[in-house]
């Protein structure tokens, strides 16, 4: 079992463009859809999809139109009582891939909600494999709060992947040593906000066939307590470091359509293939394969494994990036 805790869930609607996004004109849309949104819900998804048993937790009320597309989607899910109902997202997609997000922050949470929610991840972590923290955090939770439940899932038996970015990852690695998840999946930009390096270069070295760099800021927080990091380079694909090496792995040639989920997909076929006992390298490749599924579909469409083609992924073992200096 996986559980998925999505502080700040969403409907994301999604428009399709018949041309390039234009600012101050009047443009057109192929087409339109909505989906149950949020990194943690999407995950649960993916790993549906792929047949291993997910949940999703998230605040919610019934009657929330999220819940009702989570239960249409066959997304199992245990809510606990907010001050109402999920934001909604918009994602605009061009013919080309790019993508353009605009995210509301969130409905404010309470204290007596935000304690709900903590009770509730700490106790299915205790009969879970895997928990996984994604996502920004709403308005009232406090930015350290995914370092606070890492910290208190310790006792249990299940391995933590956490999957942020800006003030909730910064206040996470704060707490390194005693915040360390198992896991974290930063992209370039995540890394570098982790380690100082510069996000914009990471990518383009691994593009350029050198990804060096990432598993050297990888290594960085393997030195101070994560097990995995698993760094999503976009078309550049992946790299994951251990204490045992480092691996990099780059996806098929495929026509992007749509970045939004790619990241959330790499997760989900990284966590699919750690449960079945894949080697390091293998969920690496799962993970890459999963993602550049996703990149290929539409707006938030997510991969189902008739999508994923794992074994055009290629995988190179990486020289074991040096701890750093005393």
């Amino acid at each position: 079992m996986i559980v998925t805790l999505t502080a700040n869930p969403s409907i994301d609607r999604t428009v399709n463009l018949l041309g390039r996004l234009e600012r101050g004109t009047v443009l057109r849309a192929a087409a339109t859809h909505s989906d149950p949104g949020g990194k943690g819900v999407n995950v649960a998804r993916a790993l549906t999809s792929a047949g291993v048993d997910a949940v999703a937790v998230l605040p919610g009320n019934a009657g929330d139109p999220l819940l009702t597309a989570l239960s249409e989607h066959g997304i199992e899910h245990v809510t606990v009582a907010t001050s109402g109902s999920a934001r909604t997202n918009i994602t605009i997609t061009e013919p080309d891939g790019t993508t353009t997000k605009i995210n509301e922050p969130g409905v404010t949470m309470s204290a007596g909600s935000l304690a709900d929610l903590q009770s509730e991840i700490i106790e299915r972590g205790s009969r879970a494999d895997w928990v996984v923290l994604s996502g920004s955090l709403p308005p009232g939770i406090p930015t350290d709060w995914y370092a606070t439940l890492v910290e208190a899932l310790r006792s249990a038996s299940c391995r933590v992947a956490v999957d942020t970015s800006d003030a909730p990852l910064l206040a996470l690695a704060d707490r390194f040593p005693a915040g360390c998840p198992d896991l974290v999946k930063p992209n370039s930009e995540e890394l570098a906000q982790l380690t100082g390096a510069d996000g914009h270069l990471l990518e383009e070295s691994a593009l350029r066939g050198d990804p060096t760099a990432t598993a050297h800021a990888g290594r960085q927080l393997v030195d101070r307590g994560v097990e995995a990091v698993l760094a999503t380079l976009g078309a550049a694909g992946a790299v994951l470091v251990t204490e045992a090496g480092a691996w990099w792995a780059t996806p098929p040639p495929i026509v992007a359509r749509s970045t939004v989920g790619a990241g959330d997909s790499s997760l989900a076929g990284y966590l699919a293939a750690h449960l079945s006992g894949a080697s390091p390298a293998d969920c690496l490749r799962s993970a890459v394969a999963y993602g550049s599924a996703a990149a290929a579909l539409p707006g938030t469409t997510l991969p189902t494994p008739e999508h994923v083609h794992i074994d055009a992924v290629t995988v190179t073992a990486l020289s074991s990036p040096a701890p750093d200096p005393a």
